[in-house]
């Protein structure tokens, strides 16, 4: 007689549509690598999003611009093979779906097929209708990004607060009302002012995930670099540090190097 193995229940869009309609909030993170992701997945984390923020914690640059489609995949990729419960989504970086739909539908193709990851995330309200359209007849998951969109910082030239005003707030929430018609399955809202994000997660029956967007959403994402403390620079309002891992880091590297220049590091019982 067989033995039933305790199946993981993994996460899917039905599943975080469920989550909001019982008032349960949804845990995101961002993860660009195998071994991260196997503990971010492993720690519960509902939402695994491989964001184009790799472009700044993994390869150093200014902003998101530069990093590429093909990196991408490389780092989706990576993470799917560490997660076993969590939905993983990848933003398609800039530049493969901006105002091109058969170029956008191509390169969310690619992710899925090549990354084996779950969805997609895209940038933008109506301008992007087209390309959210085409992805979602292929019948790939969409998720979509309003307020503060990082691939747009040369149009906004800041990275304050977006939507203070009353034209940007009702356009926001025109987007988000736009981007629930056409099929996504989430939003993710950043750095608005809270209580335009709780009139949009209030009104739309789809999950809203914030970033800098208050405690009235339906769930939050944050940089995994920024939670652990890996990234000690970048300090705004909304992020809270769960760990000082760079210290941490720091300490026990330099603790390495002391005991190799000591000849401390291997000892005999280290060695074979």
């Amino acid at each position: 007689m067989s033995v039933a193995k305790n199946e993981v229940k993994v996460v899917t869009t039905h599943q975080l549509q469920a989550m909001k309609e019982r008032g349960e909030k949804i845990s995101m993170l961002t993860a660009y690598d195998f071994s991260m992701a196997t503990l971010l997945d492993g720690a519960g984390v509902d939402v695994l999003l491989v964001g184009d923020s790799a472009s700044n914690v993994m390869a150093g640059h200014e902003t998101t611009l530069p990093i590429t489609l093909d990196q991408m995949i490389y780092h989706a990729s990576s993470v799917v093979r560490g997660t076993n419960r969590a939905f993983v989504v990848v933003d398609l970086p800039f530049g493969s779906y901006q105002g091109n739909s058969s170029e956008a539908l191509r390169s969310a193709i690619r992710i899925m097929k090549e990354s084996g990851a779950h969805g997609v995330k895209l940038e933008g309200g109506e301008e992007i209708k087209d390309s959210v359209v085409r992805i979602l007849s292929a019948g790939v998951p969409v998720m979509g990004h309003l307020g503060l969109t990082p691939q747009s910082i040369y149009k906004f030239g800041t990275y304050s607060v977006r939507a203070k005003e009353e034209a940007e707030a009702e356009k926001l929430l025109s987007d988000a009302r736009l981007l629930q018609e056409l099929g996504c399955f989430s939003i993710v809202l950043e750095k608005i002012p809270a209580a335009l994000a709780k009139r949009v997660a209030d009104e739309l029956q789809i999950p809203i995930i914030g970033i800098g967007a208050g405690p009235h959403v339906d769930g939050q994402v944050l940089v995994v670099h920024d939670l652990l403390g890996i990234t000690k620079e970048f300090k705004p309002r909304f992020l809270r540090r769960y760990a000082e891992l760079h210290q941490t880091i720091t300490d026990a590297v330099s603790s390495y190097v002391r005991d190799v220049k000591s000849k401390d590091f291997p000892s005999e019982k280290e060695a074979y």
